[in-house]
């Protein structure tokens, strides 16, 4: 069911957009800013990929600041939660409610990679199950394993 102010806001919100995107601002049309690149091959990156966001060699701006082996194993070890959100550039991964194998309670998981480090102050876990938060041995419990995992995923990747 769509309540009517919410279409009328989203109306309104519709034509601002066009109407910034037009190229026409409140007194009528914006001269053309000459510092916007023309042409696409003007702009530079354009023959990279998504994994060169890790690299820290560039421009912080448009890197990403969170640790390759703690985001790989936040996701090996809960991967029996679904992902829901996934926000490499915030280091945010929010998971939705899944059963542990062996354990009959559900759990949901927000889990934040908050430093390039690989260290525990690098890595917050936020559990929950359907009747409130879950206990804090369970989320040093999570924790651990995810660092551990982060440990081993880093001396494999040094091995090759």
């Amino acid at each position: 069911m769509i309540y009517p102010g919410l279409r009328a806001s989203a109306l309104a919100l519709s034509l601002t957009v066009v109407a910034a995107c037009s190229g026409f601002d409140s007194l009528g049309p914006s001269a053309p800013r000459e510092d916007l690149p023309t042409n696409i091959d003007d702009v530079s990156g354009s023959d990279g990929s998504i994994w060169d966001l890790f690299d820290a060699r560039d421009d912080p701006n448009t890197t990403v600041e969170v640790n390759k082996y703690i985001w790989a194993a936040s996701l090996d070890v809960l991967d029996f939660m679904p992902v829901e959100a996934v926000d490499p550039f915030t280091g945010v991964i929010v998971m939705g409610f899944g059963t542990a194998p062996g354990s009959s309670r559900a759990y949901r998981a927000t889990v934040y990679v908050q430093d390039p480090a690989l260290d525990a102050r690098s890595l917050r876990v936020a559990l929950a199950t359907r009747n409130g938060p879950a206990s804090v041995d369970t989320v040093l419990a999570v924790e651990d394993a995810i660092l551990t995992r982060a440990r081993q995923l880093r001396l494999q990747d040094s091995q090759l």
